[in-house]
């Protein structure tokens, strides 16, 4: 009977141990271009902070026929409507934004703060639930749809 000799625990075959110190030396490496990127900001992306150029503060209501009368909550000067079955976009933001405001208890009282930033960006903050919609999100067709309301305010005025 032939005998094969049994290999001890601490006897790793070579080529393993390569591997295995090639590993921690991945990981090592990792961890510390890690650090280094945090602390040092290298790599860091920064966006320069924007500011309001303007807002508006409006009302939506719903119409008879189907529509949506934007008003300047101000004045309650009508700004805009939305034709029945047009505009799309406008009428799924804003039925979100009521129905979260109907599951807060929330009246149709308070405006809607309608924001245009500095970098060209535009949101539509609830200030009553903290919901913020950046509008640019959803593509520039669909933040134009709320752009107008900037244009149509200075025409009314």
């Amino acid at each position: 009977m032939t005998h094969i000799p049994a290999s001890s625990p601490d006897q790793v075959p070579h080529s393993t141990n390569g591997l295995l110190r090639a590993a921690l030396a991945l990981i090592i490496f990792a961890v510390l271009a890690t650090a280094l990127g945090r602390w040092s900001d290298v790599g860091a992306v920064h966006m320069p902070e924007a500011y309001v150029v303007e807002t508006l503060l409006l009302e939506f209501e719903d119409l008879q026929d189907g529509g949506v009368a934007i008003r300047q909550s101000q004045t309650h000067r009508l700004l805009y409507k939305v034709e029945p079955g047009t505009n799309g976009f406008i009428r799924g933001t804003i039925r979100g934004l009521a129905r979260e405001r109907l599951r807060s208890g929330i009246g149709p009282d308070h405006p809607f703060i309608l924001t245009h930033w500095n970098n060209g960006s535009i949101s539509l903050l609830d200030d009553t639930t903290g919901r913020r919609i950046d509008l640019d999100a959803f593509g520039v067709t669909n933040a134009q749809a709320f752009a107008q309301l900037f244009a149509a305010q200075e025409v009314r005025q």
